[in-house]
């Protein structure tokens, strides 16, 4: 384990970058042996000191569940992060216009994001999760790293807030209009488009064999090894990424098509 002082520092200058909208050194090219356990806990120290501001958890954000893009970005498993009231939007319609100014190397993700209406809890089956859940949207998370590139190790990830900018999440819909949650959200189909372009389409099992498995899976995760991390009634967590996570810049205008006519597409403008 590196010891407390380093991760003090790395906690520090990664708050420093994300204030100053720069990227900084990888953890892991400063010492090799930086492991996923130190980055969590750095990203609890980053907790701490958000919670010590008075800025508010409202839920999470799970990354890496999308095994399309796990070779590419060099990333195997799953990784999580606090998502706070000032890094989320809720929408009661279907556009709005996001400022790029606060994110370094930011890129587009479309997401399924799931509200708690009960605690969940390690162990649960997919159903006594569904019952969890009380209500279903569609999102957009705003991703980004201050590593030069694109470039990181996984727990270079995790310390750099497992790249979070800013979630948005368009209306939702009561989970109870879903028969079977897990197979009718792993079914859906979303086309992402910017402008008259089509930039991909992509199918919601490609997130860890669906939404609510990717759920799943993190909540037994969260209790291994970040415990002390609740998910509370209210809370809302976005599962990952449908498709590739996109550069995205200021001007632009992007929405999405889902084939679940229950879920409502999203225009997304950005301005500097």
């Amino acid at each position: 384990m590196t010891s407390p002082a380093r991760l003090d520092a790395v906690a520090g200058r990664l708050l420093g970058a994300r204030a100053g909208v720069r990227c900084t050194e990888r953890p892991s090219v400063e010492d090799a042996a930086f492991s996923l356990a130190d980055a969590y806990a750095v990203a609890e120290r980053h907790r701490q000191q958000r919670l010590a501001r008075g800025e508010r958890i409202v839920g999470y954000k799970i990354g890496f569940t999308n095994r399309g893009i796990w070779q590419r970005y060099g990333v195997h498993a799953p990784i999580w992060a606090p998502v706070w009231e000032t890094t989320c939007t809720r929408l009661d319609t279907n556009t709005h216009s996001v400022s790029l100014g606060a994110l370094c190397q930011p890129r587009l993700e479309p997401e399924i994001v799931f509200g708690f209406a009960r605690a969940p809890r390690a162990g649960m089956s997919l159903a006594e999760l569904a019952a969890c859940i009380d209500g279903v949207a569609h999102g957009f998370e705003l991703v980004h790293t201050h590593y030069e590139g694109w470039r990181f190790a996984a727990a270079d990830t995790v310390a750099d807030f497992s790249l979070h900018g800013h979630l948005v999440v368009g209306p939702r819909t009561p989970a109870a209009q879903f028969a079977d949650l897990a197979a009718e959200t792993a079914a859906i189909e979303l086309s992402l488009h910017e402008g008259s372009r089509h930039v991909e389409t992509g199918r919601a099992s490609v997130v860890l064999d669906g939404p609510l498995n990717a759920l799943r899976l993190w909540v037994d995760a969260m209790a291994e090894h970040t415990p002390q991390w609740a998910i509370e009634p209210g809370h809302m967590v976005t599962t990952g990424t449908i498709t590739d996570a996109w550069p995205v810049a200021p001007g632009q205008h992007w929405h999405t098509a889902l084939s679940d006519p229950r879920l409502s597409g999203l225009r997304l403008s950005t301005v500097g």
